[in-house]
């Protein structure tokens, strides 16, 4: 059910393992869903001693001319309030297309870096049940799928930063009336009510019981998606194996045995993680690919991935066309020191060095080793091999990227830059799988390490 009373109102932050940290970020715009959150968590943190020391963070897109007045405004409030303030302003140049994702993306960016600063892995938003409704009637409109769990409760940005949303079962009404119960206004930014947004003229057409069951809806969608990503989990942790560089392994009769929707399920990610794409390739694609695959010596392709059954097992790689070349930068104009690389990994390399790239091997490279020979048919890994980041000057193959001091971190298509916390068993299996990071455990209290 809803939040629908004080007490429970002053409770949406017990499930939040606040302990061993000194601060917390806070995204406030000035709006009455941010506001809200901002009085609510300052009222349960000095209820509990004051920490950890929250600092409110408004981000000014730059996009309308109150936004600085409005940041101004938050900031005054904040000092009355006692708690820190930051405005955070994103500079450069605006998309003249897709304008509404990279401010998304720039928000959600500028709230890390100030986390970061801070010394903080939470950054708090005030998303709430209305939020969720719309999302997810947006979503279905479109088909639906794994989309159905609507937004996450918490997501991890960059395997660094957790985005938590405390609200997500409070209705916007609600914190309205919180807010007039202190005395305190708030600002409506005007793109809540343009009509010219597919959001707004879906929150103008949901009734009360409609937002309801669309909640409702999306929280047992995404219990379905926590216990089908375990599932898939389990199968790839148990039957999966990385028998060379690019090149990933498992078990034909495994994956054929196990229920229908966790075969799919796990073959959409193995797909995309060899291919680095952010999204999952459709469901009937994939379900027609797995009955193929059945035969000795299928090979096909899908979201940029091979996939090719030998023997008894599947195995997976990138495609050769399309790789990029990453140019590591100039003494003029210095590239960035950490970048993402075919959606598969993440390089990062301590200085610009001019004339230098990250491209494909494109089978310049040696020859097998004794180990990966006996691993993988040969075939195979040199294929595979040729999809791997190697460093050039020009057209002179120099060697791999990993022999050069760059450093290479593998990660996991889809969830390479956000990971919903009812994913996390997925991503877990698939990185582990990879031999990547780990997956930090998410910020609930009671919460035990996988």
């Amino acid at each position: 059910m809803l939040t629908a009373d004080m007490a429970e109102l002053r409770s949406v932050f017990s499930h939040i393992d606040f302990s061993g940290r000194n601060r917390i970020v806070v995204a406030v715009s000035g709006g009455g869903d941010s506001l809200a959150l901002l009085f609510l968590l300052k009222q349960f943190l000095d209820d509990r001693g004051g920490l950890p020391r929250p600092t409110a963070v408004t981000v000014d897109h730059g996009l309308r001319p109150e936004a600085a007045a409005e940041a101004q405004a938050v900031a005054g409030l904040c000092r009355r309030l006692g708690v820190l303030h930051r405005t955070m302003r994103w500079q450069g140049t605006k998309p003249s297309t897709g304008l509404a994702a990279a401010a998304r993306e720039a928000r959600q960016a500028l709230l890390a870096e100030a986390a970061s600063d801070l010394g903080t892995d939470i950054v708090l938003t005030g998303h709430t049940a209305d939020d969720q409704a719309e999302t997810l009637a947006m979503r279905l409109a479109r088909g639906g799928g794994l989309g159905e769990a609507g937004i996450a409760p918490a997501t991890l940005r960059e395997n660094v930063t957790w985005f938590v949303r405390p609200l997500l079962r409070v209705r916007r009404q609600v914190l309205r009336d919180f807010l007039r119960g202190l005395g305190v206004s708030w600002f409506d930014d005007p793109s809540n009510v343009d009509p010219l947004s597919e959001r707004v003229r879906v929150r103008q057409s949901l009734a009360d019981l409609e937002i309801i069951r669309l909640t409702e809806k999306a929280s047992a969608a995404a219990r379905e998606r926590e216990m089908l990503g375990e599932r898939a989990a389990r199968l790839m942790s148990e039957h999966g194996r990385l028998p060379a560089p690019g090149l990933i392994e498992i078990d034909a009769q495994a994956l054929h045995a196990a229920d229908a929707d966790v075969a799919g399920y796990t073959l959409r990610i193995l797909l995309a993680v060899a291919g680095g794409t952010a999204h999952l390739p459709p469901a009937d694609r994939t379900a027609s690919l797995l009955a193929s695959l059945r035969e000795e010596g299928t090979r096909s392709s899908l979201s940029r991935a091979v996939a090719a059954r030998v023997g008894g097992s599947l195995y997976f790689h990138r495609e050769r066309r399309g790789l990029p070349n990453l140019a590591l930068g100039s003494p003029d104009r210095p590239a960035s020191q950490c970048r993402l690389w075919d959606g598969r990994y993440r390089i990062c390399w301590r200085e610009p060095v001019e004339g230098l790239c990250i491209g494909p091997d494109g089978g310049a490279g040696p020859g097998l080793g004794a180990e990966e020979a006996r691993r993988a048919p040969r075939w195979l890994a040199l294929a595979a091999r040729a999809a791997q980041p190697a460093v050039w000057r020009g057209d002179r193959y120099l060697g791999p990227a990993g022999e050069w001091g760059i450093e290479l971190e593998p990660v996991a298509g889809p969830w390479a830059h956000l990971v919903p916390c009812f994913d996390l068993a997925p991503a877990r299996a698939v990185l582990h799988l990879l031999e990547g990071a780990n997956i930090p455990c998410p910020p609930w209290a009671g919460h035990k390490a996988a």
